[in-house]
């Protein structure tokens, strides 16, 4: 029999009270429970980041985290990054460099870079580097990904 658990947490912003079996992970409580969409479902392995999120600022494979470890903490999607219908400025960076192409590592890409800029406003292009080397692409060769986040910091 499943284990369900009450779980209160902080989303984009809002509160979230919700019930889940134990053996969740946060990626399935996004899509499955909470229905958003924008946290991608990769290799469910901790490998491709498709699935970033912050978890308390920081960058993390929503894949690798368990329920349990939610309670009380603060998560950022990749929806909770624009104001409305204005994209925040690392997001509009990707749509003006081309960074964006088949869209599916774009959130995780996002959210590591957004966590990158949120720590260091003004990274070099290896700090960028070390920062998306989670994410896998398989569209842009990376450079487009990196003009981006250069032309975030510049803004």
């Amino acid at each position: 029999m499943v284990q369900l658990t009450k779980l209160k947490f902080t989303l984009n912003g809002e509160p979230v009270e919700i019930l889940v079996s134990e053996d969740k992970t946060l990626l399935r409580i996004l899509r499955d429970d909470i229905r958003l969409m924008g946290t991608k479902e990769g290799c469910e392995e901790g490998e491709c980041g498709a699935c970033t999120v912050l978890l308390d600022g920081k960058a993390v494979n929503a894949c690798l985290v368990p329920a349990f470890q939610l309670e009380g903490r603060v998560v950022k999607t990749i929806e909770g990054l624009s104001d409305g219908k204005r994209l925040h400025k690392i997001q509009q960076a990707f749509v003006d460099t081309g960074a964006v192409q088949c869209g599916y590592c774009t959130p995780g890409m996002v959210m590591s870079a957004f966590a990158l800029l949120s720590q260091n406003p003004k990274p070099n292009e290896d700090e960028i580097r070390d920062a998306i080397s989670g994410n896998l692409c398989r569209c842009t060769g990376y450079q487009k990904i990196i003009e981006a986040v250069k032309i975030a910091c510049a803004e």
